[in-house]
C-alpha cells in the first residue's frame, strides 16, 4: 500500500511501514529512544511492535495509565520529569504507541520537551489510525474541556499497522468508524454510501487508507487551520461539549469520542438542515445511519443546559461568537455558521424523538 506524503510527514502503512521506520532509525542515529505506551499497548502492542525493530538501540519504556481522564498537564509533567531523568536531549526521540490520548499526548510532550524532540506516531485504535495521529495537531485536556492545550507539530512519521486492530472490542471500532463516516459527509459522499453500507470491518485497510487520504488533502491545503481545515471539525462543536459533559458527570456513563461525535453529527445534521441548504433526506439518512451504529442517549433538560454552555471553549470560537461546521450536501461544508441558541436546543429534540 503506498505511502501518503503530508507537507512535512508521511504516513506509512503496515510491512512497509517498518521498513520505513527501520530506515529512518538508521539514518537519524538518535541518541536514545523513549517508546510511550500505556499498560493495554504495553502488554497487546509492544512486543510485535519491537519484534519488528531492526538495529540495536537504547530503549526506554515509559508506561501512563489509560483514558481520556489521564489525558492533561498533570500526565505530561510526569513524563518531562522522566525524561529529564533518563537524560534525554534534543537528538532523543519518542515514539507514541496507543490510542488518540497517547499520539495527542506524547506528541505534545515531545513538541515541548527542550523545545521539541521528534516523535513518531504508531496509532494502535482505529480512531488514531484515521484521526487522532494524523495532521499534527497535539494536545492535552484541561479538566474535562477537549483539548485546550496543545500545539500543531508534524511527527517524522505515521506507522500504520492495521493488525494492531485485532486488540480492540466492537465499541471501540466504532469509536473510530465514526470518523471515518464523517470524513464522507465533509468530502465524499460515494465514501459515505460505501461506509454506512458496511456490515463488518475485515477489508478495513483500503478504507483506513482512504480515510487519511481525506484528512491529508484537507490538512495539505490548510496546515494551521485558518480556514479549510474547520471542515474536519463536522460534529465535533456539539460532539466534544457532549464528550466532556459525560467526563464530568457523575450521573452518566462515559462516552467514548467516536459515540459523542455520532450525535454530535446528528445534531449539526440537524442545524445544517435548518441553516445551509441540507436536504431534508439527507439528514434522515444521517440520522438513521448513526442511530443504526450507536445507541441512543437520553438528555435530560438540564443536561442540555450544561452542554451548551460548555460551546464557548470550543477552539472554533472567535471574538466571542461560537462558530458551526455544516453541511451543505452530504460531501460538502460551510465553515463558520453562527447558530442561535433555540435551535441548538430544537437539535436535541429531533435527536430525541
Amino acid at each position: 500500500m503506498k505511502s501518503i506524503i503530508s507537507s512535512s510527514c508521511t504516513v506509512h502503512f503496515n510491512a512497509l511501514a517498518y521498513q520505513a521506520l527501520n530506515r529512518h532509525l538508521a539514518e537519524k542515529n538518535y541518541s536514545k529512544i523513549f517508546i510511550l505506551v500505556d499498560e493495554n499497548t504495553h502488554d497487546a502492542c509492544l512486543a510485535p511492535f519491537m519484534a519488528e525493530i531492526v538495529g540495536d538501540y537504547l530503549y526506554e519504556i515509559i508506561e501512563i495509565e489509560s483514558g481520556e481522564i489521564n489525558k492533561n498537564i498533570a500526565t505530561c509533567t510526569q513524563i518531562w520529569e522522566i525524561l529529564s531523568e533518563l537524560d534525554a536531549d534534543r537528538k532523543s526521540l519518542m515514539i507514541n504507541i496507543g490510542g488518540g490520548v497517547i499520539t495527542d499526548l506524547g506528541g505534545f510532550v515531545a513538541s515541548t520537551f527542550k523545545r521539541g524532540i521528534d516523535f513518531i506516531n504508531v496509532p494502535t485504535s482505529l480512531l488514531a489510525m484515521v484521526d487522532a495521529s494524523v495532521g499534527g495537531k497535539t494536545g492535552v485536556d484541561l479538566g474535562s474541556l477537549k483539548n485546550q492545550v496543545g500545539v500543531i507539530n508534524q511527527p517524522a512519521m505515521v506507522v500504520v499497522v492495521s493488525s494492531f486492530l485485532k486488540t480492540l472490542d466492537d465499541r471501540q471500532m466504532l469509536s473510530g468508524f465514526a470518523e471515518m463516516l464523517k470524513h464522507g459527509l465533509i468530502k465524499d459522499a460515494r465514501y459515505w454510501e460505501k461506509l454506512k453500507t458496511l456490515e463488518n470491518f475485515e477489508a478495513i485497510d483500503a478504507l483506513i487508507y482512504h480515510s487519511v487520504a481525506i484528512k491529508n488533502e484537507v490538512v495539505l491545503q490548510d496546515p494551521t487551520e485558518q480556514n479549510i481545515r474547520k471542515m474536519l471539525n463536522y460534529g465535533h462543536t456539539l460532539g466534544h461539549a457532549i464528550e466532556s459533559y459525560f467526563l464530568e458527570s457523575e450521573d452518566h456513563k462515559l462516552l467514548l469520542h467516536g459515540e459523542a461525535i455520532a450525535i454530535g453529527m446528528i445534531l449539526e445534521g440537524f442545524l445544517s438542515f435548518k441553516l445551509t441548504g441540507l436536504p431534508k433526506s439527507d439528514l434522515e439518512d444521517i440520522k438513521t445511519t448513526f442511530l443504526s451504529h450507536y445507541p441512543k442517549v437520553a438528555f435530560s433538560p438540564r443536561d442540555i443546559q450544561e452542554i451548551l454552555k460548555l460551546l464557548k471553549f470550543d477552539k472554533k470560537n472567535a471574538h466571542g461568537n461560537i462558530n458551526f461546521v455544516l453541511l451543505k450536501s452530504i460531501g460538502e461544508t460551510v465553515i463558520d455558521i453562527k447558530v442561535a441558541q433555540d435551535l441548538l436546543e430544537e437539535s436535541f429534540a429531533y435527536y430525541k424523538v
